[in-house]
This record gives C-alpha cells, sequence and structure tokens, in this order.
C-alpha cells in the first residue's frame, strides 16, 4: 500500500511549489510524487502514464485539486474509472473532501461523489475552452492593434522595391538581386 502523489502545471515556466507542498503535507515522500509540465487537455503525459503503470490494488493517488488530474470532461471520468474501479487505487483530491475513495462508502457516498466528480470535470474543462477562447480574442486583438507574431521582419533597405522590380523585369539576375538584398539566391522568390 504505496502513497503517491500526482502534480502538473500547463508550462515549464509555471510553479509547482503549491501542489508539491500540499502532497508533502499530506505525507507522500518526495521519491512517490510526480509531476508533469504539460497542458491537461489529454492524458498523454510521460509522467503521468509511468504512474498508472506503477499503480497497484491498494495504492493511494492524492492530487492538489481534479483540474491538476486533467481538463478533458470524458477522460477524467474515464481515468477515475481506470483508476478506482480497474486498478483498485484509492484517489484522495485535497481540495475536494468529497473525492475521497479510501474510505468504504455506502451507495449514497458513491452517488454524491459521481456527482461531484462530474461536475468537477464539466468545470474544468469549460475553464480550459475558456482560456483558449480568451487567448484566441487576445491574439486578434492584439493583431488588430498591429502587434507582430512570430519572426521580425527583417529590415528590407531604401531601395528593395527597386531591384525587385528591375528582377520582376528581367533587368538583374536573381542572384544579383539576392547579393544586393543580403539574402540568399533561394530566399528570393519567398520575398515577392
Amino acid at each position: 500500500m504505496d502513497t503517491y502523489g500526482y502534480v502538473r502545471v500547463s508550462t515549464k515556466e509555471q510553479n509547482e511549489d503549491r501542489q508539491i507542498i500540499a502532497m508533502q503535507e499530506f505525507g507522500v515522500a518526495d521519491s512517490h510524487i510526480v509531476l508533469d509540465k504539460q497542458s491537461g487537455k489529454d492524458f498523454e503525459r510521460p509522467g503521468y502514464r509511468q504512474l498508472v503503470r506503477k499503480l497497484k490494488a491498494s495504492d493511494t493517488l492524492v492530487i492538489k485539486s481534479i483540474d491538476r488530474l486533467g481538463r478533458n470532461y470524458d477522460e477524467i471520468l474515464e481515468q477515475w474509472r481506470l483508476l478506482t474501479k480497474e486498478k483498485q487505487v484509492a484517489i484522495v483530491v485535497l481540495d475536494m473532501p468529497l473525492l475521497d475513495t479510501r474510505q468504504g462508502r455506502d451507495l449514497t457516498g458513491v452517488l454524491i461523489a459521481d456527482i461531484v466528480l462530474q461536475l468537477l470535470s464539466y468545470v474544468a474543462q469549460t475553464e480550459r475552452e475558456f482560456n483558449r477562447q480568451r487567448q484566441a480574442e487576445g491574439i486578434a486583438a492584439a493583431k488588430a492593434k498591429g502587434v507582430h507574431f512570430g519572426r521580425k521582419f527583417k529590415n528590407r533597405g531604401e531601395n528593395y522595391e527597386a531591384i525587385m522590380a528591375a528582377w520582376r523585369r528581367g533587368e538583374i539576375s536573381g542572384r544579383a538581386a539576392a547579393k544586393e538584398l543580403s539574402v540568399a539566391h533561394g530566399n528570393l522568390p519567398a520575398l515577392v
């Protein structure tokens, strides 16, 4: 009967300390804390996959909140079923005491836990969708203001238009135009 903690943050820049402290306070050994720095959109995360393979019947999995497990409604429910029913693993969600499967609960307790799980899984997925929508709206607003995303444009110089026009008319070769513009000859068609 081992106890494992699963910690997830969405990006490498995010800090996982808050979740790790919660695992340690619960009593999870540092060697049994698994960390993924990856989106919760699906369960194709290396740390999580390795942890699921390691878990055996009567082990306990501790997570800070249901959205740390994942952000996809159907997949959260499927993983919960896989862990609790097939693998016989107990799950403790620290931020939601109703989602603690360690105790043998009666039918009413199981029903309430299932309803809470479905509700929290729904909230986790809708929050992910809202984040993506807000991000798309922010990018659109920035582009409308003229903000450029991606590689910076190369300074083409004052005589760019004249050189390109001469090249298009066949007055100078592509190599000569590329040399004048300080670009590789192969990049010249991309400048058109």
